[in-house]
């Protein structure tokens, strides 16, 4: 899917999010913190009866930009929300910035290359992303929207 930087932020101005499950969390911009945010999600979208399908797209999703926020700014932490709205889960990855502000893409090629996939990957399992400029005026934020579903459906 095509990204977009005028997504709204999670509920963060009474928003249309503020009814439904969310959640936040922060960890040390390390590679160490990667599994550890997998871990938080896997257990929140258990928490919240996410069908298994549901629970692996996001975790890789949100494997892919802790990373890309770890690997590519100078953040001394990452922030991860998720939020449910409608047949949505919606994934924000906050860094606090770097070298280059600018937003992410997709690289020419990058499917076949080592490192590269990532965004390819997140964009194969999202119905939308993109990034927009973080609310304290540094870093970005990269967000992905993604089909919800639940054990019980």
């Amino acid at each position: 899917m095509a990204s977009s930087n005028n997504a709204p932020s999670l509920g963060r101005c009474g928003g249309f999010v503020a009814q439904y499950p969310q959640d936040a969390f922060h960890l040390p911009a390390l590679r160490t913190s990667v599994p550890e945010a997998r871990r938080r999600v896997s257990a929140l979208l258990h928490e919240w009866g996410a069908a298994q399908h549901v629970c692996d797209d996001v975790e890789l999703v949100v494997s892919e930009l802790f990373t890309n926020a770890v690997r590519h700014t100078d953040s001394e932490k990452v922030e991860c929300e998720l939020a449910l709205f409608g047949a949505h889960i919606r994934i924000e990855i906050t860094d606090q910035g770097g070298p280059q502000d600018s937003a992410p893409h997709v690289q020419p090629g990058s499917v076949d290359k080592e490192c590269g996939r990532g965004l390819f990957l997140v964009g194969a399992l999202s119905e939308s992303w993109g990034s927009r400029p973080a609310d304290s005026g540094r870093g970005r934020v990269v967000w992905a929207d993604l089909p919800y579903a639940s054990l019980a459906r």
